[in-house]
């Protein structure tokens, strides 16, 4: 990621350094070893591509820029026709989902929540004049999405409103910013954070049947190894940890991730623990998880 950093500040600003000769080196044998397969496996000529749908992670959106794929993110609802934002080709920057699509405004309300203005915003619901007072506020719309403008006005979404976590001593959590920095670090599958009204963070954490494949593989461990036997794992534990102290870095102590269950199974349509977009629905885990959240909780609990 250093390398992707600084030969993105060189490439934004001629006057920075770019990559030390270390850093060059370093991606030399990335390229060699990984980068070029990344690519081949995309088909050999993939350079661009557009995320959407859910935030990416930054350092993630770095390791692509490294491997000679430019990820541009951008942002739009189905009220807005398309997308509203998108990062400008000659400026990206990771970890936002760009500017203000020409004809469009954006602006941040005071309790964080993200308005959009502009021709591509709808005129309203089919025959629901209530819900549609409800989310445009004169030539406004409210995304029901959570987000910063930083001095360039470039955007970032933080969260839903909805999924907003108040915990006991009244401190609000967006679950979004520590579920997508869990599920970037193996073994970590899904996740989902937990916690409203309760005295501090907590997670459910499902693993990833590749990254337990590879993990098992790597200490000469069965392949069949039951997951319930893997959930109790001390190793495997302590690599989730590590997963979760990730997550925690972007966040304060009071927003942090205090205790966490991996559990078996999976979060599926199935199972009617995801939305068709693959979402999660919360209310659905939180039902059918009950007593696994109720013992993060138990007494003696830190």
């Amino acid at each position: 990621m250093r390398f992707a950093e600084a030969y993105l500040n060189k490439f934004l600003d001629p006057r920075e350094p770019g990559p030390s000769l270390g850093l060059r080196l370093g991606w030399a044998l990335y390229e060699l070893l990984v980068y070029r397969r990344i690519r081949k496996e995309v088909g050999g000529r993939l350079r661009y591509a557009i995320s959407g749908g859910s935030p990416l992670d930054r350092d993630l959106n770095l390791f692509f820029y490294a491997a000679g794929i430019i990820i541009y993110e951008g942002y739009g609802l189905t009220e807005t026709t398309a997308a509203a934002t998108l990062t400008p080709p000659l400026r990206p920057r990771p970890g936002t989902v760009g500017l203000p699509v020409p004809g469009t405004a954006v602006r941040i309300a005071d309790d964080g929540e993200v308005l959009l203005k502009g021709g591509i915003v709808f005129s309203g619901y089919w025959n629901d004049p209530a819900a549609t007072d409800a989310v445009l506020t004169g030539e406004w719309l409210a995304t029901g999405d959570l987000g910063a403008l930083d001095e360039d006005g470039y955007l970032t979404i933080t969260g839903r409103k909805k999924d907003i976590i108040v915990t006991s001593g009244g401190k609000n959590v967006s679950p979004a910013v520590l579920e997508d920095r869990l599920r970037s670090r193996p073994p970590v599958g899904q996740c989902i954070v937990v916690g409203d009204n309760r005295s501090y963070v907590a997670a459910l954490i499902t693993l990833d049947p590749e990254a337990v494949d590879h993990w098992l593989a790597v200490r000469k461990r069965p392949k069949d190894t039951p997951l319930a036997e893997l959930t109790r794992d001390p190793q495997l534990i302590a690599e989730v940890q590590k997963a979760v102290d990730h997550a925690n870095a972007a966040v304060s102590r009071a927003e942090s991730i205090r205790r966490f269950a991996v559990i078996e199974g999976d979060f599926t349509e199935e199972n009617g623990l995801l939305t068709p977009s693959l979402k999660i629905k919360r209310r659905a885990v939180v039902a059918a998880y009950a007593s696994e959240i109720e013992a993060l909780y138990g007494a003696g609990s830190a």
